[in-house]
């Protein structure tokens, strides 16, 4: 298993280097199917985040899918154990989902939940919220494009599309839908909600 690390806007030392290959061997206990992780170490210069100018980001290549973890704290020590932490986590439930498909138990459908978004309009009042990440002081200037991913898109079920955005840690996942076959978008509403939108032709 490979492990790499590096830094992003930030020199990476040779300890942290070695505390995190350290830390991340003990991660192929998890899953042996895996042949790589990677882990960016990323800080904010900005003093007013100083309580998470270091964050970490892991992500862990394997023949099954992509799973990511990242974390934040004023320490990059910290932030790592905290990113493992998640990423231990998520590891453990995509070992548990390939036992559900070898039929040792059945789970509840993540569809369930989501029923409502097959067709039907979300409620007022339950929008993604723009301004729920928190928004920039309004003298900061614009954001901008800092990163790029292209990823291949692989046709999946709405069940399947839940399963990895948990499994990559984000609040919403694109994908083809394997049923529709449109572009769609599956998202973290508040509470324990989902919602779905669909390109249409």
């Amino acid at each position: 298993m490979d492990i790499v690390v590096k830094g992003r806007k930030v020199e990476v030392s040779d300890k942290f280097r070695q505390h995190a290959t350290e830390k991340l061997s003990k991660v192929e206990r998890l899953d042996h199917r895996i042949f790589r992780l990677e882990v960016e170490l990323c800080a904010e210069h900005n003093p007013r985040l100083s309580s998470v100018k270091d964050r970490v980001e892991v992500t862990c290549l394997s023949k099954g899918p992509v799973i990511r973890a990242e974390a934040a704290s004023s320490d990059p020590y910290v932030a790592l154990d905290l990113a493992l932490d998640k990423l231990e986590a998520r590891l453990r439930r995509a070992a548990d989902k390939r036992r559900v498909h070898h039929g040792l138990r059945t789970p509840d459908s993540i569809h369930s939940p989501t029923a409502h978004a097959n067709g039907s309009e979300p409620s007022q009042g339950h929008e993604p919220d723009a301004n729920a990440a928190g928004s920039p002081d309004e003298e900061e200037p614009a954001g901008v494009v800092v990163r790029e991913k292209q990823f291949e898109g692989v046709p999946m079920t709405l069940d399947e599309a839940l399963f990895q955005m948990e499994l990559v840690g984000h609040d919403f996942f694109l994908f083809p839908d394997a049923v529709t076959g449109l572009p769609s978008v599956v998202y973290r509403r508040k509470g324990y909600d989902y919602g779905v939108i669909r390109l249409a032709r």
